[in-house]
């Protein structure tokens, strides 16, 4: 074949049909074609809205004229949805839908926005969405709802070099570059909202306040959250209100006080992943054997072989097979 696969004969055709098949984007024909009337006039406003600003005033030609849109709207909703659920690259994409990497870029930021502006629906309440903080403040008071609120962080590509800011995206946590976020859910453990995603470096209870959770404390006051002890800042703030484990007891303290601990201690806050439900944080392998004291941590250290293949993980290796 001339110039191979990478050289500038090849072209890939795709039906953009079967791109938006429910294996691809994760909704079904029908809800599909429900987001796509509910977003696309929000959409076409912001088209307009930029127009305008560029051209200093009102349209000169008449409305249809000019160049079109490599990607349709739909296209665009499709290849954001593709995205955000196999995180496919946007080269990728734009190779998918025969455009350039630049504009499916484009096209997902433009989508992301509305998204995110639709909110968070509520289980067992339809037609309800959570867009801000004080609404899930306001919903979890006025339904007696205790939420759970922390943050989680997914790992992101290193900031080019001479690139400002580029230290605040390293996470003193995960000593790694990421990008936080604060999520809450309700009681079951189902996500009520979301907030923006920020530096890996900023402290989880600093995101909370800039998200304005104080006021929301302060308007709210029967919302109880439980929270860890990475926001004891805003317990000494709002008693009674933000609510966290009790401290583990120093080694050789008094029995009493491990006694006390364990019965203030409430069952909910002893789940693995603290109060974050599951699908937004990576949990620790169920395989994995638990260790108890020192000297069984370093036996078990010590069983692991000392070669580890990318593609194999300890728990594998240390798991009889069947």
């Amino acid at each position: 074949m001339p110039g191979g696969w990478h050289g500038p004969a090849v072209a890939i055709t795709v039906n953009r049909t079967m791109l938006a098949h429910r294996l691809l984007t994760g909704l079904s024909r029908h809800h599909l074609a429900c987001l796509v009337a509910e977003l696309a006039e929000p959409w076409q406003a912001g088209v307009e809205g930029r127009r305008h600003a560029a051209r200093g005033g009102v349209r000169k030609r008449a409305e249809g004229a000019g160049a079109r849109h490599q990607l349709v709207f739909v296209d665009r909703l499709v290849a954001t949805l593709i995205h955000l659920r196999h995180d496919l690259p946007h080269s990728v994409l734009g190779l998918l839908f025969g455009v350039d990497r630049s504009t499916v870029t484009w096209a997902i930021g433009e989508v992301r926005t509305l998204l995110a502006e639709r909110g968070c629906t509520v289980p067992d309440r339809p037609g309800l969405r959570l867009r801000t903080l004080t609404d899930v403040f306001a919903y979890a008071q006025a339904e007696g709802v205790e939420l759970r609120l922390d943050a989680t962080e997914i790992q992101v590509r290193r900031p080019p070099a001479g690139r400002g800011g580029r230290r605040a995206f390293v996470s003193g946590k995960k000593k790694q570059n990421t990008m936080k976020a604060t999520v809450v859910a309700d009681d079951q453990g189902r996500t009520l909202w979301t907030d923006a995603l920020r530096p890996g470096r900023m402290h989880d209870a600093t995101a909370a306040r800039n998200e304005g959770i104080a006021v929301c404390f302060r308007h709210f006051p029967d919302v109880e959250v439980l929270l860890d002890d990475g926001y004891l800042g805003l317990i000494r703030d709002h008693r009674g209100q933000a609510i966290t484990p009790p401290r583990k007891p120093r080694p050789g303290a008094l029995p009493g006080r491990v006694e006390q601990r364990e019965r203030d201690r409430r069952p909910e806050m002893s789940l693995h992943g603290d109060h974050v439900p599951g699908s937004h944080r990576q949990g620790t392998n169920p395989l994995e054997p638990a260790l108890e004291d020192r000297s069984e941590r370093l036996r078990h250290h010590l069983r692991r072989p000392a070669f580890r293949s990318p593609s194999v993980t300890p728990t594998t290796l240390d798991t009889p097979f069947d």
